[in-house]
């Protein structure tokens, strides 16, 4: 990234970076959220869990409440949590019966061992299923900080499995990643994928609000690995750990990079809403909308409205 740093030209960049961005909700969280209109606005592409454990009727109602406030859901299929490609082929009817969607996510899911004949998301794009329920999108797994569940070589085969895919596809196949808390290892992946011959857009995940203890609790359970060190760091008390942790310094970092390398792969901001829908989803709009102040050493930034 460059060295110059105009507050001006860096505010402008942020804005353009997290423009669009897309969300994620979860059923259960779904019941706790009276009307998604409170706090997202007409259009927005929600991302809906399909969690380890859990009835995908959740998922399809979800999805259709969505639809019916004035958004486009982004159901979750995973892999290991599907039992037969008869029954993976029956929740695309249901959806596109009950819902009526045109995007989704593919991916392996948190289950150690599968229930049925599904063990990636590659098993379930290779049935075909997707292109014949109507799918434009599809999102697939991204791992910047690497994965427990696969090795170095086993990721590389996957991301090129999945560029090969689609060619065979009308689908607009993208990369999908878990959030992270730094930009230097997200820079470093995004570089080392495309050396590697990656051509799939990157829609990037970045934590919203939440506290520290939040943060760890929930980066623990998914496994993300090395910028872990970033929340540990500023965990030295009990105070902090009920600080609201803003992403700030993270997207600043990847707005500029995001602007100045022409071959970025990053094309989308997606938020994980840690902290709750309502802080996450007010933070995100005080910055499509222009209103935070940009720190002029470069630390991060600070919106300029009250958060919830």
């Amino acid at each position: 990234m460059s060295t110059d740093f105009n507050t001006a030209i860096v505010k402008q960049q942020i804005i353009d970076f997290m423009t669009g961005f897309t969300i994620e909700t979860t059923p259960g969280s779904a019941a706790k959220t009276p009307d998604y209109r409170e706090h997202l606005r007409p259009g927005t592409e929600i991302a809906v869990t399909f969690l380890p454990g859990s009835d995908f009727a959740d998922t399809v109602a979800t999805s259709k409440r969505l639809k019916e406030e004035g958004f486009v859901p982004l159901p979750h299929f995973a892999a290991r949590s599907i039992r037969t490609q008869g029954e993976f082929e029956d929740y695309l009817n249901t959806l596109q019966g009950e819902v009526g969607i045109e995007h989704a996510v593919a991916l392996g899911g948190a289950v150690d061992k599968p229930l049925g004949d599904f063990e990636s998301s590659m098993q379930l794009l290779e049935t075909g299923l997707f292109d014949k329920y109507g799918i434009k999108s599809i999102g697939v797994a991204g791992h910047p900080e690497g994965s427990p569940d696969i090795n170095a070589s086993g990721l590389r085969e996957a991301l090129s499995w999945k560029n090969s895919f689609k060619e065979r596809t009308d689908s607009y196949v993208y990369i999908a990643t878990q959030f992270c808390f730094e930009a230097e290892p997200i820079i470093a992946w995004d570089k080392l994928i495309q050396s590697e011959g990656n051509k799939l857009p990157i829609h990037l995940g970045v934590p919203g609000l939440a506290t520290i203890k939040t943060l760890l609790n929930h980066a623990k359970a998914c496994g993300i690995g090395s910028s872990m060190r970033v929340l540990t760091r500023q965990a030295k008390n009990i105070t902090k750990l009920l600080t609201v942790k803003a992403p700030d310094k993270l997207v600043m970092d990847l707005a500029r990079y995001h602007a100045e390398n022409p071959n970025c792969g990053i094309k989308k901001v997606h938020m994980y809403p840690l902290g709750g829908m309502k802080k996450s989803a007010a933070w995100s709009y005080a910055v499509t909308d222009g209103d935070f102040t940009v720190d002029p050493k470069g630390k991060g930034f600070k919106v300029n409205r009250e958060i919830g």
